[in-house]
C-alpha cells in the first residue's frame, strides 16, 4: 500500500457562490476519510489557484443585488443555491458583495509565499468574511485586515498594503489562470484536480460535487 499524499487542487474564483460550496463539500469529505481512516497515516494536501469568471466586474465591488440585476435580471437563483448550500455548511449568512477578486487572489498568492498560512487557510477565511460576514474582498484594507488574524506581522501591514494597491501579484495570478485554462482546458469553476504525488494521471472534474464523490475517490486513491 503506496503512503503517499493524495493532492487536491482547486480552481476558484472567490466571486463564485458554488466555490464555497464546493469548499464546505471537499471539507466535509476530507474530514469523514481523515476519521474512517484514523491511525493509518494518510495525508490530504490541499491547494487552491485562481479563477476570475467575469474580470469586467467593478473594480471595487458590487452589491450582489446591482450584480446580478445586470447580468440575469435579479437575483431569484441564488434561492435554490442557498437552499443546497445550507446542506453543507455553506450558510449565505451575510452575502451583501460580489467582488472583483484580482486582489483577493493576491492576498492569497502573499500569504502562501510568505509564510503566513497556506492557500486552504487563506480560502477558507476569504470565503467566510465574503458570504457570511458580509465583507467586501475587493477593498484592500478589508484584505489586510483578513492578513492581519491569519497571522500578518504588524512589521509586514504596509508591505502587504503597497503589494495589493499597486497589484504587484496581478501578473502572477493571471499567469496562474492562464496555466489552467491551457493545462486543464477549464473555462468554469470550481475546477478540481485529485490525484497522488506518485502520480501522472490525475483526476479532473468541474462542479461542486456533493461529498460522497469526494470520499469514494479519496478511498480509490489510498487503496
Amino acid at each position: 500500500m503506496s503512503s503517499s499524499a493524495i493532492e487536491v487542487t482547486v480552481y476558484s474564483d472567490l466571486a463564485c457562490p458554488w466555490c464555497y460550496v464546493g469548499k464546505q463539500r471537499l471539507n466535509k469529505a476530507i474530514s469523514q476519510f481523515r476519521q474512517e481512516e484514523e491511525g493509518k497515516n494518510k495525508e490530504i494536501k490541499v491547494d487552491w489557484k485562481p479563477f476570475m469568471i467575469d474580470p469586467a466586474t467593478n473594480p471595487n465591488g458590487e452589491t450582489v443585488k446591482d450584480y446580478c440585476q445586470r447580468r440575469w435580471g435579479g437575483a431569484g437563483w441564488t434561492n435554490s443555491l442557498k437552499t443546497e448550500g445550507k446542506k453543507d455548511g455553506a450558510d449565505f449568512g451575510n452575502w451583501q458583495w460580489w467582488p472583483h477578486t484580482s486582489k483577493a487572489h493576491q492576498l492569497v498568492q502573499y500569504c502562501n509565499e510568505n509564510g503566513v498560512c497556506s492557500s486552504d487557510v487563506v480560502n477558507e477565511s476569504l470565503f467566510r468574511a465574503q458570504y457570511e460576514n458580509g465583507e467586501n474582498i475587493s477593498d484592500v484594507t478589508t484584505l489586510v485586515q483578513i492578513g492581519k488574524k491569519l497571522g500578518l506581522l504588524e512589521a509586514k501591514e504596509d508591505e502587504l498594503t503597497e503589494y495589493l494597491t499597486q497589484d504587484q501579484g496581478k501578473a502572477k495570478v493571471e499567469q496562474e489562470i492562464n496555466i489552467g485554462r491551457r493545462k486543464y482546458g477549464i473555462s468554469g469553476v470550481p475546477f478540481f484536480v485529485i490525484g497522488k504525488d506518485d502520480a501522472s494521471r490525475p483526476y479532473g472534474f468541474s462542479g461542486a460535487q456533493k461529498p460522497d464523490t469526494f470520499l469514494d475517490l479519496f478511498k480509490e486513491l489510498s487503496e
